[in-house]
């Protein structure tokens, strides 16, 4: 009986040791990341790694535990070999692909895979499988095929598809079944402890490569999607709320409205241009790379640079909201996409609507995406200007027509346009897979990381921006035009910066720029603390205009106003004060990142108070719409 029973063993010691093999290949594939890390380092990954790991296997042996239960009871209930071994390799086959997802994903964001990729790739296929194109798709193919290969050779050694039932007398049958599924159910949720085990138990050290490589993929996968799944409830209650929504206010309050007049008009058209993934990494006067984007240099020194300016997050759907609403990132929520949430929040485009402006919303692509057109529709914008807009002839990538294209558009089309207008524009371009029409700026990349890639894209975008403002130029309404020039998120490339957690990667630029702008103000720098969340405030103080309704913005020229910056990702949040940053991983329940490393403990931890503060308040609000 003991020898039979010992094959359930087996088949639980099996997928420990191929969720071991899955952690190898993580390691093996991120090995240029572990280079500081101590060899004694790297094995403690499969100790902390295995309270995860066995609670996963868990979850993948209660099906056939169930199974083996209800055919010990009844006698003449059998399983075919062949069932158990196609359900160990259907497990097998999502466990690979999993993983080798799990790689563009790991190396884009900084996290593992969870419920928002395949949310993403129900609701936008087309685009979420653009967005890969710069992964080395073969190389994943390979590696996943070697996983299932290996997983599969391995069960027929490890794994006993022919045992027999068991012979036992009844109560002893009952007792050891009873034994197995509250052993089975105990692994599961980790342990006997009052909470079921969390991502914490895999965090063991100061570097987050180390706590990533532990933490099981496949659990943290499961565990994020029941938790979007599950009844809504603020994940993130750091404090008592009215001490979080105290220290928000406090951090919005200025003593008097000062704010540095810099345009030479209260009226002037508005255009917003969206540049996808404009890092700072490509702006020379933020410390990117020379020669990328020239042309932005050149506007520089006819417009007010904002120098200190960080992205709510790493996507577009949240950098939307952030520019246009005001409203910060919600970390693993995404307010666009709950059309009932985003109708309740304000919006520029409503405030300009008000005002008697005609309003429109240029996007090369298709702005069903993420419900963008949903959002602009609600929040008053008369015309909206998406791919369907264009000749078919026109629309070559998976995200739409070029720049060139969607810029020429905006020209035509506001030649005719009423005077005064509000306009967002939204640039896609420099996107994966990084795509152009022309003959690539920069040579191809040697070690297949994408970053001249990245460089020839932008360099493009910067190209079509320069044509679009000479022949802006030329037609009667340029004159009186403030256009503001503000990427949508930060991004790894050029320089590889993919920890979720490095505030470089979400610095962006913000541009204020047009011949309303007092020439006094022009090739001005400002270098206050703050984030796509503030340009709504900053633009309506110019113009003279209420922004109350705009609370989590604050107005960048008035020198009253807090230096900070506020960025989340997935499940962690960054916050920044000019003597001190800090990054925290909710998931770890940790700092991973401390900017200033000579700043006393006490600045420290009210940098954190008020990163937590903000979190735990976005999230009320998001909730209460």
């Amino acid at each position: 009986m003991l020898r039979n029973l010992f094959s359930i063993f087996r088949f639980f010691v099996f997928w420990l040791l191929f969720f071991a093999i899955t952690r190898i290949t993580f390691e093996c594939y991120f090995s240029d990341k572990l280079k500081g890390a101590r060899f004694s380092e790297i094995l403690q990954t499969y100790f902390y790694g295995l309270r995860l790991d066995a609670s996963a296997t868990a979850y993948i042996c209660a099906i056939p535990l169930l199974v083996f239960i209800i055919s010990w009871c009844i006698p003449r209930f059998t399983v075919k070999p062949a069932w158990t071994k196609a359900y160990v390799w259907f497990c097998l086959f999502c466990i690979s692909l999993n993983t080798v997802l799990n790689f563009n994903i790991f190396r884009e964001w900084g996290t593992k895979v969870t419920f928002r990729v395949f949310s993403s790739l129900y609701h936008a296929p087309s685009e979420a499988l653009a967005s890969t194109g710069s992964s080395p798709v073969g190389r994943c193919i390979v590696i996943g095929l070697l996983l299932l290969g290996t997983g599969i050779l391995l069960s027929h050694y490890i794994i006993n598809y022919r045992f027999k039932k068991p012979v036992a007398k009844p109560w002893v049958k009952a007792v050891l079944i009873c034994l197995l599924l509250f052993a089975n159910f105990v692994l599961m949720r980790g342990g006997l402890q009052a909470e079921p085990v969390n991502q914490n138990a895999a965090y063991f050290s100061d570097k987050e490569i180390l706590n990533q490589s532990a933490l099981n993929t496949e659990w943290n996968l499961f565990n994020n999607i029941f938790e979007n799944f599950r009844r809504p409830y603020n994940p993130y209650l750091f404090m008592k709320p009215n001490v979080a929504a105290q220290l928000v206010k406090d951090a919005y309050s200025v003593k008097t409205d000062s704010t540095i007049k810099a345009l030479t008009t209260d009226h002037p058209n508005v255009v917003i241009i969206q540049l996808e993934s404009y890092t700072a990494s490509i702006i020379e006067s933020l410390g990117g790379d020379k020669g990328v984007a020239p042309n932005f240099e050149k506007f520089i020194n006819n417009g007010i640079l904002f120098t200190n300016i960080y992205s709510s997050a790493d996507r577009t759907d949240k950098g939307i909201i952030s520019i246009m609403s005001g409203f910060p990132s919600q970390a693993i929520r995404t307010i666009v996409a709950d059309t009932n949430k985003q109708k309740k929040l304000p919006a520029l485009s409503a405030v300009f609507k008000n005002r008697g402006y005609q309003t429109t919303y240029f996007y090369g692509g298709k702005s069903s995406y993420m419900d963008f057109n949903v959002f602009m529709k609600s929040h008053g914008v008369d015309h909206i200007i998406d791919e369907y807009s264009f000749n078919k002839s026109q629309v070559k990538t998976e995200w739409g027509v070029y720049d060139d294209v969607l810029l020429n558009k905006h020209l035509q089309y506001n030649e005719r346009q009423k005077q005064p207008f509000f306009s967002y524009l939204q640039t896609s371009t420099n996107h994966e897979p990084f795509i152009l029409p022309v003959k690539a700026h920069f040579p191809d990349d040697e070690d297949g990381d994408a970053g001249n890639k990245f460089r020839s894209t932008a360099y493009f975008t910067d190209s079509c921006l320069n044509a679009y403002f000479e022949q802006a130029k030329k037609q009667a309404w340029y004159k009186n035009t403030l256009f503001i020039l503000v990427a949508d998120h930060g991004h790894r490339l050029p320089r590889n910066i993919s920890e979720a957690y490095d505030p470089a990667k979400y610095h962006i630029p913000l541009l204020f720029f047009g011949e309303v702008i007092k020439p006094a103000y022009r090739g001005k720098k400002i270098n206050k603390l703050g984030g796509q969340t503030d340009i709504a405030a900053t633009l309506l103080s110019q113009l003279g205009l209420p922004h109350d309704q705009f609370k989590w913005s604050k107005d960048l020229l008035n020198p009253q106003s807090a230096d900070f910056a506020f960025f989340d990702w997935d499940n962690g949040f960054g916050f920044m004060l000019p003597q001190q940053t800090v990054s925290y991983d909710n998931s770890g329940r940790r700092i991973v990142y401390i900017g200033n490393k000579k700043a006393d403990q006490a600045t420290t931890d009210k940098v954190l108070q008020h990163g937590k503060a903000f979190l735990q308040q976005v999230y009320t609000e998001y909730m209460e719409y």
